[in-house]
């Protein structure tokens, strides 16, 4: 069971942002440690559209409430060397790897600091890891909800939810074939200056084709114009 804990949220837009984040990778666990504003006024639940039920649900806790959790891992943007254990993370896609293979009652905190300045090393010292975004050297610190975003983004790619697009197929060996040998005699039926240059509209394309990893349906298409070359 994955929850997104906000450290002492500082910003109410932000905190209604990150409850869509959620909503739109299926997550739906929001925890609040100490917040210094509401999360249930007019600018968060704006901001949260569709997940406001995220916003009434989210539970108010202190620092004490950390306990409660099996792993507990912080994100950060400041990264130390080899030296500084608490401060060496793992990357978005690594932690998704490893919470893949847990149990799903396994009660797991990922733990956000606030937006003026993040974790405390104290805090990070609670967790049992860190994991750190890759982003650019000269700003490296994220917006909050963009954080939420990216993270559970990689979490959900690793997860066995459906997800939009993956009931899309590219055509298989049977259609590739079929269309190819439309393909052929519609090229057949064109003149070229030399057999070296039709060869090559083959080639190109059977390439085309293969690396377009077409739909069923824009495949028929394909083949319903080639058809009609005469």
């Amino acid at each position: 069971m994955i929850n997104v804990i906000l450290i002492e949220p500082e910003v109410e837009g932000n905190i209604g942002a990150v409850a869509r984040v959620m909503v739109n990778f299926g997550f739906k666990n929001l925890v609040l440690i100490n917040p210094k504003v509401d999360h249930l006024s007019l600018e968060a639940t704006s901001r949260a559209s569709h997940a406001k039920d995220i916003l009434k649900k989210a539970k108010v806790k202190d620092e004490k409430f950390l306990k409660c959790f099996d792993y507990l891992v912080a994100t950060t943007a400041k990264i130390g060397s080899d030296y500084n254990i608490p401060r060496c993370p793992l990357s978005p896609e690594e932690l998704a790897v490893k919470l893949s293979k847990l149990d799903k009652k396994t009660k797991v905190g990922i733990v956000f600091g606030r937006e003026s300045r993040g974790l405390t090393n104290e805090e990070i010292k609670l967790c049992d890891f860190s994991v750190t975004i890759p982003s650019h050297k000269k700003y490296a610190t994220l917006n909050l909800s963009h954080s939420v975003g990216i993270i559970l983004y990689s979490l959900f790619l690793k997860s066995k939810t459906e997800k939009i697009g993956e009931n899309i197929m590219p055509i298989a060996l049977r259609e590739k074939e079929q269309l190819l040998l439309i393909l052929n005699k519609a090229l057949d039926k064109m003149s070229f200056a030399t057999k070296e240059k039709k060869e090559t509209q083959r080639i190109v394309w059977k390439k085309m084709i293969g690396k377009a990893f077409l739909t069923k349906r824009e495949a028929f298409a394909l083949m319903g114009f080639l058809k009609k070359i005469k």
